[in-house]
């Protein structure tokens, strides 16, 4: 009786932790609730099966227990049981899977009205790339990558030459309006994760991934990479601003291009050359 009470403690204990818990999500800022949802869901389906494995342990550890004068009985097959149990995992698997599908379906289907924008992970810094004024972003390539050029964009592309280049600064982003993010890293995997948008995807070396969002509030909220990327991972940080129009556009104008940095650039080595 003692170890069935304590099971049942354990069960009840559980999922009472998990509904009254204080450590919960930060409150969302984009339109991800559907992955929130689906979380949840996923939650009530395992925490039932687990009360239901646990209360199933008591049970049997209470009507089974050694009394004098019973034997037990040796059962090696259940053909309905173990029916039951395969439909009932089946069930609850596709009730755990089919929600994420949908919300995988709307994941990687970008809206038509998002713009771009690009995010460079390195040891151990972030550094983003915005479309200037034409509202297209240039070509980039790992070649081009260097202490002065950390995105790799080409120079000889012309549509790059006035995308707005952050280095190791802050993003800004625009409220309501969707985006697009491409994933790009130059050195090992990294993972750009803002924990209020809910939406990340892994960087991966040589490859191109991406995600989008709509950011649903205005606010401050901090980068993290959630990928182990070496010793200073969790130093790994930035922030993102999001902000209304009239405050980011004021922010985009004090940004500047490639081609400013570029300029900028060799006008220190002209410098740097004389002086030597």
């Amino acid at each position: 009786m003692p170890t069935a009470i304590i099971l049942l403690l354990v069960a009840a204990g559980s999922v009472l932790f998990h509904v009254l818990s204080p450590w919960w999500w930060t409150p969302i800022a984009s339109n991800w609730r559907y992955i929130d949802d689906t979380i949840i869901i996923t939650f009530w389906i395992t925490g039932a099966v687990f009360f239901a494995v646990v209360a199933f342990m008591a049970y049997c550890v209470l009507r089974f227990r050694h009394r004098e004068g019973h034997k037990a009985a040796y059962e090696p097959e259940n053909r309905k049981l173990e029916w039951w149990l395969t439909g009932g995992t089946a069930v609850g698997v596709a009730a755990m899977l089919i929600p994420g599908l949908f919300v995988w379906h709307q994941f990687v289907t970008v809206p038509a009205d998002a713009s771009e924008i690009e995010v460079m992970g390195q040891q151990w810094r972030w550094s983003f790339r915005l479309p200037g004024k034409d509202g297209r972003m240039g070509t980039s390539d790992v070649r081009h990558v260097s202490a002065d050029n950390p995105l790799g964009l080409n120079p000889n592309d012309t549509n790059g030459q006035d995308d707005v280049v952050i280095e190791s600064g802050d993003l800004h982003l625009q409220i309501g309006k969707p985006v697009k993010v491409l994933l790009r890293s130059v050195d090992v995997l990294h993972n750009f994760y803002v924990p209020e948008f809910r939406a990340k995807m892994d960087m991966v070396p040589g490859s191109v991934t991406y995600f989008w969002f709509t950011p649903t509030r205005t606010g401050t909220f901090d980068v993290l990479c959630a990928e182990l990327c070496g010793l200073a991972h969790a130093q790994m940080r930035a922030q993102v601003v999001v902000q209304e129009e009239p405050a980011y556009q004021a922010w985009l104008q004090q940004q500047q291009t490639f081609a400013q940095l570029s300029e900028r650039t060799k006008t220190r080595t002209a410098r740097d050359s004389g002086a030597n």
